[in-house]
């Protein structure tokens, strides 16, 4: 029983890699439930379809986006927010696939926040080239609740800064499966992706999918 307690731990340590107090990257945690999770987000985009949103700036957002739960992130001129219905189809935004549900939430209890239960999911698709700038995530009404955000598909290189944009940011690998949980005192860190290099997947092909779990209401 020792022997198997120890080998449990080293496991642990090897695929629990620490980032700052608060936030860390969960290696290949989702890589199990991935053809699950892909059919699941297949299921979703059918009646919530990839598009490019509009930045309140004027600027389309390189990633397509989708959205399942209880709200979806919106931005248009208005500004960015959560809504409670799809704009494009005005009906409400597909239900959290409880499977996706459930992988977030052990995914946050394994990297130290047992209480998670999200109820939204931003889901974004990155074609070669796309990008996501330097951004904090504080629309959300819970700042206690962590960030769970899944890897699946191309790899990509996550940028995680501070609470300050000026801040240089650390860059992090991230491949099919990895899973990054951030909360705490890192809640408000801004972060992002650069921009995605050339490449196929067996899974996804020519993409990146990300999927970013948080508390909304």
């Amino acid at each position: 029983m020792t022997f198997n307690l120890f080998e449990e731990e080293e496991s642990r340590r090897l695929w629990h890699e620490p980032i700052c107090p608060g936030a860390v990257v969960l290696r290949q945690f989702a890589l199990a439930d991935d053809a699950l999770m892909l059919t699941a987000i297949k299921k979703v985009v059918t009646q919530a379809p990839f598009r490019h949103m509009i930045t309140p700036g004027g600027l389309t957002m390189s990633a397509a986006m989708s959205s399942c739960g209880t709200h979806g992130w919106v931005t248009d001129r208005r500004g960015y927010r959560y809504a409670g219905t799809d704009p494009e189809s005005g009906l409400p935004w597909p239900a959290l696939p409880a499977a996706l549900q459930q992988l977030a939430a052990s995914a946050a209890s394994s990297a130290g926040y047992p209480d998670f239960v999200p109820d939204a999911c931003l889901i974004n698709r990155y074609a070669v080239g796309a990008r996501m700038s330097l951004h904090q995530d504080k629309d959300e009404p819970d700042l206690d609740a962590p960030i769970v955000s899944v890897s699946l598909g191309l790899p990509a290189t996550f940028q995680f800064g501070g609470l300050r944009r000026e801040m240089k940011p650390l860059r992090i690998p991230l491949t099919h499966g990895d899973v990054v949980v951030w909360g705490g005192p890192a809640r408000l860190f801004f972060h992002g992706v650069s921009p995605i290099k050339h490449g196929i997947h067996p899974l996804t092909g020519e993409y990146r999918i990300n999927l970013t779990f948080r508390k909304v209401t």
